[in-house]
């Protein structure tokens, strides 16, 4: 898998742009649940009021609030009372809190001095308990209970007299001793009480201080919601920007990598000698090519979102889980880590094996219909379409219940997730109710809980998903890798010759043996003879003798495993592939022609070629009468295969193809066995006219194609058992004999060799 994602370095700038959208995407998503637990705990229960800390209080109240702590002077550093000139943040806060025409007596309010974050925490641990006590000795159920506390052992007319007055007053007035004693058990039932609730609290009587001072706590409250809400908003623009272009610039990247895999194995298969085409069946190769790379595709889709994303969102939750919320209950997120965990792995126990079946499936089934469409007439000349369509729903079936299988297996993952999602979300407000009603946790918290738990749970699900496309992928990777790996057996040497000029078109087998790769015994052995220039050498022998493995060792479609095959007095294995293939003109046994036009089959070994050469090589060819028939001549479109014109003009339209090249050598196996033999007989004139200094070679099955050739090689079993002309062959050749008198007469045979 990693040498195809190696692949990946021409599109460094597009990854690179994605990690780091990815990376503020998962920060933006890791902010989100804090703004929600803000708005509920203090933009909703708090009513806009972030700390227990009043930006603005009258000197009363802070007057009453020292009576409560010893640590006056720590909490006066920080206050300023409003005298005839503001300073800038003392105006910022006035406006915030009171308008900008609030007109305020002097040193009738105090303005809180600009602090740090720190300083302001601190500060607050200060207050906390001073303004608890402040606020709730202001409540007048509480002042009666605590005056009866006071004048429980005092003349009526004395406990009237206190009665009728103000308890903050009462206790200004008291001696330290006595306060103490009458504050003692109020104080300490506060201290025993969890510092978020006392935060709630203290921040309830900040709310009640700014009514006192005239501040509007209802649009105190309003802006903190609109605020926070305009900030959450901003943040999910940011998000939804990322992930647009995230999905963008990462379908692109996987496009990139298909077209360069694509490139990649079409370039491979192309060098590919005959020996690599048979290891790899043209339907996988086919498969390998499509399906194989749009696995790759699909996973590289998915792939940096879950290599960059799901961990930055995972880890980054799980900190702020034990950092921001209630790590008591961190227990629930580990519990919904191994639920998924479980579920996926069985899963992927049970889909795997599948998975590497499915490819070799899709083989199987590209390979049938391949065959079935190319054998068309064949199965319907034998009748045998029943069969194949059986055949064919065999191989369709195998893949059909094999995807089911998977598609089931998979599509029970997700409402099994979700499952288990929903039962850790009811587990989540259970535990977190409970915690609330203990004033443990505040609601705003919990919603918060709720949310990084679901966004780690959707961290292990994307990297859980990304766990079962990786392995059918990583088979396709492999796949796709044997390919691009495969060691071509014919390859080209670090030096490569020059063609010896002097002996221009002269071929040479030197004791060339051949044997098939894999194969125990040799196709051909000790094969002995020379093709010159200015001569037609003719290659004849029963079926299976050897003929075309004879020529396709020509243009090296297969290397001689013995002896030495010459060209031009160099071993074709010296000299580079396409230098050799430049010369010669290959006629191959089945006549393959490519989509376009007959203008661009003509001219396929050369665009540029002239009308004039184009039209001289279809008249050499015999093609051009039935080309001339045609509407649009040259221009007459030419099917896949060529499958919109007859054998006999496929055939002579190949021929064309390798006349127009005009090569040194001209090989034609088994080219003409399409003609008849008027065409046959005037087409071997006009080729004579047109190969007088070039080397023919022509394999045959027709002695008639070949009675005038200066050379006749008689092949049976892999080996040479004659070399003569006609004349000489039907003299003491008995294989030769056979062949000629299986075909023609004896008096046949006198009259064509006396021509």
């Amino acid at each position: 898998m990693l040498k195809v994602l190696k692949n990946l370095k021409k599109s460094f700038l597009e990854v690179t742009v994605i990690v780091i959208l990815l990376c503020i995407q998962a920060t933006t998503d890791l902010a989100l649940p804090d703004y929600t637990s803000k708005i509920v705990n203090i933009g909703i229960q708090a009513g806009g009021i972030e700390t227990a800390v009043p930006d603005i209080i009258a000197k009363e109240d802070m007057d009453n609030l020292l009576i409560f702590t010893d640590q006056n002077n720590e909490i006066l550093n920080h206050y300023e009372l409003i005298g005839n000139t503001l300073t800038k943040q003392k105006e910022k806060i006035i406006d915030k809190y009171l308008g900008k025409d609030a007109k305020i007596e002097e040193n009738t309010v105090y303005i809180l001095s600009e602090l740090e974050k720190e300083e302001k925490e601190e500060l607050a641990k200060l207050m906390v308990n001073p303004l608890m006590e402040m606020t709730t000795l202001q409540n007048e159920e509480v002042a009666n209970q605590i005056k009866e506390q006071m004048t429980a052992d005092m003349p009526e007319a004395q406990k009237q007299l206190i009665q009728s007055q103000d308890l903050m007053e009462l206790i200004k007035n008291m001696p330290e001793e006595q306060k103490r004693s009458i504050l003692e058990e109020f104080t300490n039932r506060i201290n025993e009480m969890q510092d978020s609730i006392k935060e709630q609290a203290a921040i309830s009587s900040v709310k009640e201080l700014y009514k006192k001072v005239g501040v509007d706590t209802d649009k105190l409250q309003n802006n903190y919601i609109f605020m926070a809400g305009m900030q959450m908003l901003g943040i999910a623009s940011i998000t939804m920007v990322s992930a647009i272009s995230i999905m963008l610039l990462s379908s692109r990247v996987a496009a990139k990598l298909g077209k360069t895999l694509r490139d990649k194995v079409f370039k491979k298969v192309i060098h590919f000698s005959n020996k690599e085409l048979s290891e790899f069946s043209t339907a996988s190769l086919i498969t390998r090519s499509t399906n194989d790379i749009q696995q790759i595709q699909q996973l590289i889709t998915m792939l940096f979102r879950v290599v960059v994303y799901a961990p930055i969102i995972g880890v980054g939750g799980f900190i702020k889980v034990l950092t921001q919320s209630d790590s008591q209950m961190a227990w629930i997120v580990g519990v919904a880590i191994l639920a998924v965990l479980f579920i996926v792995g069985t899963l992927f126990i049970i889909v795997m094996p599948r998975f590497k079946k499915l490819q070799d499936l899709i083989d199987k089934l590209n390979q049938v219909a391949r065959e079935i469409l190319t054998g068309l007439p064949v199965i319907r000349a034998f009748h045998k379409e029943k069969k194949e369509e059986e055949r064919f729903e065999t191989a369709n079936t195998n893949l059909m219940k094999t995807n089911i299988f998977v598609d089931r297996a998979m599509s029970m993952m997700m409402p099994l997730l979700m499952f288990v999602m929903n039962s850790i979300m009811i587990l989540i407000i259970w535990v977190g109710g409970h915690s609330i009603d203990q004033g443990i946790m505040q609601v705003g918290d919990m919603m918060a809980f709720i949310q990084y738990t679901m966004q780690i749970v959707m961290a292990f699900l994307m990297i859980s998903m990304i766990s079962i496309m990786l392995p059918r992928a990583s088979v396709s990777a492999k796949r796709i890798n044997e390919v691009i790996e495969a060691e071509n057996s014919i390859k080209d040497l670090a030096e490569v010759k020059k063609f010896d000029s002097t002996k221009k078109g002269l071929v040479e087998f030197k004791n060339v043996s051949f044997r098939y790769p894999d194969a125990d015994t040799e196709i051909l052995s000790d094969i002995n003879f020379t093709a010159k220039p200015g001569e037609i050498t003719a290659i004849i022998g029963s079926t299976g003798s050897g003929k075309s493995t004879v020529v396709n060792l020509l243009p090296r479609f297969y290397d001689v495993t013995g002896g030495e095959l010459l060209i031009d007095g160099v071993n074709v294995k010296e000299v580079s592939q396409k230098e050799l293939r430049d010369i010669i003109g290959f006629v191959p046994q089945k006549g393959i022609l490519f989509s376009g036009t007959i203008e661009s089959n003509i001219k396929y070994a050369n665009e540029a070629m002239s009308d004039e050469q184009m039209k001289e090589a279809a008249e050499i060819a015999q093609a051009i009468e039935f080309i001339e028939e045609k509407d649009k001549k040259y221009q007459e479109p030419i099917a896949q295969g060529g499958s919109n014109v007859s054998g006999g003009q496929k055939q002579r339209l190949s021929i064309a193809r390798a006349i127009a090249k005009n090569p040194e050598i001209f090989v034609f196996d088994d080219s003409f066995s399409a003609l008849d033999f008027k065409t046959d007989s005037k087409l071997r004139e006009a080729l004579a006219s047109k190969t007088k200094n070039k080397t023919v070679i022509i394999v045959a099955q027709r002695i008639s194609t070949i009675l005038n050739a200066e050379k006749i090689v008689v092949l049976e079993e892999g080996k040479v058992v004659g070399i003569g002309t006609h004349e000489e062959l039907m003299k003491d050749n008995e294989t030769y004999q056979q062949i000629a008198l299986s075909q023609l007469s004896e008096e046949e045979l006198d009259k064509k060799g006396g021509e």
